[in-house]
């Protein structure tokens, strides 16, 4: 039985956005941003490349059965869903990968402004640059683990009829990615390990997805996408703050 709140879930990411506007926290926006602002132009570039040969591919492997031809225009459709979700976490993991630093900062900031508590000793921009080789270590663990279940989800999508279902599952997936993308922020501020963070998310998997959803939507949404990313971190500390308490409660 999935446990959690879904429509608690889906209040954080709201929350992420009023966080994202305070005086404190705004620096911590504003460098990510130019960096995503330069990092989609190139991805959906590459990726709009790789669509025109996926549709070609999967066009020219139908059956010549008339009802599927007929069908044509669904399989572009699906196609174009699956591919906004590549470079909605495509994006995101490229993202977070260059400003991972940034992000743990802006988690450490957000959690001190909500609990008016420190969350470690150490501040500023010399934290930063030592923590940049934990935050990317973390990054490629969270990489790890969203790759070989992308391309299982990736090759289900290349068999026709079965592929109908791959953008709902893709869909799920990206949420819960989402998720696990994002609160690992807060949760590495506290040194919780990454199985552990998984574990914990999955224990409350409909409060996890509630706040995935609508940061995987926001994310394929050209020019809201530059700015989910910083409210998402945001959101997801007020996540890590609000279902915590919950638990104790």
């Amino acid at each position: 039985m999935l446990k959690g709140n879904f429509f608690r879930g889906l209040g954080y990411l709201g929350e992420g956005f009023r966080l994202i506007r305070q005086p404190g926290l705004r620096l911590f926006v504003i460098i990510p941003l130019v960096i995503n602002v330069l990092l989609f132009g190139l991805l959906f570039y590459f990726l709009a490349e790789l669509f025109a040969v996926m549709i070609a591919g999967a066009m020219a492997w139908l059956p010549d059965w008339a009802w599927l031809q007929a069908l044509d225009w669904l399989f572009w459709l699906l196609y174009g869903v699956v591919i906004l979700l590549m470079l909605a976490y495509g994006f995101v993991i490229i993202a977070n990968l260059i400003g991972s630093p940034f992000y743990g900062y802006l988690a450490e900031l957000t959690e001190k402004h909500l609990t008016g508590q420190e969350v470690s000793t150490e501040g500023s921009w010399a934290a930063i640059v030592k923590d940049i080789p934990r935050a990317l270590w973390r990054e490629v663990q969270k990489i790890a683990y969203y790759l070989p279940r992308a391309l299982g989800l990736f090759i289900i999508g290349l068999i026709p009829v079965v592929n109908l279902a791959a953008a709902v599952l893709w869909f799920l997936f990206n949420s819960w990615m989402m998720a696990l993308q994002y609160v690992d922020f807060p949760a590495d501020n506290h040194k919780v390990s990454f199985p552990k963070l998984r574990r914990d998310l999955a224990a409350s998997r409909l409060s996890a997805l509630g706040f995935g959803l609508p940061v995987a939507l926001a994310a394929m949404v050209p020019i809201l996408n530059l700015i989910v990313v910083p409210a998402a971190v945001c959101g997801a500390t007020a996540y890590w703050v609000r279902e915590n308490d919950s638990k104790h409660q």
